[in-house]
Formats: C-alpha cells, structure tokens, sequence
C-alpha cells in the first residue's frame, strides 16, 4: 500500500511539474508572438508610405530635367543612381514585408518558431529603419 501511495505521488509530482513546464512554454509562446506583432504593427504604416515615396521618385526621375534648369549645378547622373537605388531599397523593404507575412503562421504552437519569427521582423524593422534614414537624407532635397 505504502508502493502504492508513493507511485501516485511521484506521478502527481511529475504531472506538476510537466504542467508547469507547459504553462511557461505558453507564456513564453504568447509573450513573442505579442512581441512579434507588436514590431510588425510599428513597420507596417510605413509599407504604405515607402510605397508613395517611390511614386514620388519616379516623379522627380521624370522631371529631372525641369530640376536641372531651376538647379544648374545638379548631377543628374549621380541623382538618378542614387534615386533609382533608394526606389530599390524602399521596394525590396516593402516587398520583405509581405513576403514574411504571407509565410508568418500565427498559429505556431511551437516557442522556437515564434522565436525564429521574432528574430526576422527585428531584423526587418532595422532595415525598415535604416531605409527611412536615408530617404529622408535624399529626398529633403528636392
């Protein structure tokens, strides 16, 4: 009886235990996902944005002439290289965006791929980051 007693314990105490690994896997699980969304819900205005600021680049493209005759010490050359590597950056940026969000399981149970998926909008917010940087560097000029 006494073998009996201590085999329902020790499982009881396994169970606790494993209950309370489970619990903390969840809240771990809930915690980077909610951190997760909260990056992507800082980054995901300025998709709409990057998006008008390279219509806006095109529109300086095309009246890059009529910009030259008002500034006559203007390059050309070196402006439409680096407007039309800015249109780049902002389109790969936006376009990284949904590429991840179209792959992004929501549904994940699985702490390491919520991790996975933290790791990659951190990453898409500094390059998100750095991109609005140096738009705003280019085009206060015009």
């Amino acid at each position: 009886m006494k073998k009996l007693a201590f085999l329902i314990a020790s499982a009881f105490a396994i169970t606790s235990c494993n209950n309370s690994s489970n619990t903390d896997n969840q809240n771990d699980l809930a915690k980077t996902q909610e951190e997760t969304m909260k990056i992507h819900d800082e980054i995901m205005p300025q998709v709409s944005v990057f998006d008008k600021d390279a219509v806006t680049i095109d529109s300086i493209l095309t009246h890059l002439k009529a910009i030259k005759t008002a500034k006559p010490a203007l390059d050309t050359t070196q402006t439409r290289q680096e407007l039309t590597q800015l249109k780049k950056n902002l389109e790969e940026a936006t376009d990284h965006m949904m590429d991840w969000m179209k792959g992004y399981s929501a549904d994940s149970t699985t702490v390491d791929y919520a991790n996975r998926e933290l790791t990659k909008v951190k990453d898409m917010k500094a390059v998100f980051d750095r991109v609005s940087k140096e738009k705003q560097e280019i085009l206060n000029k015009y």
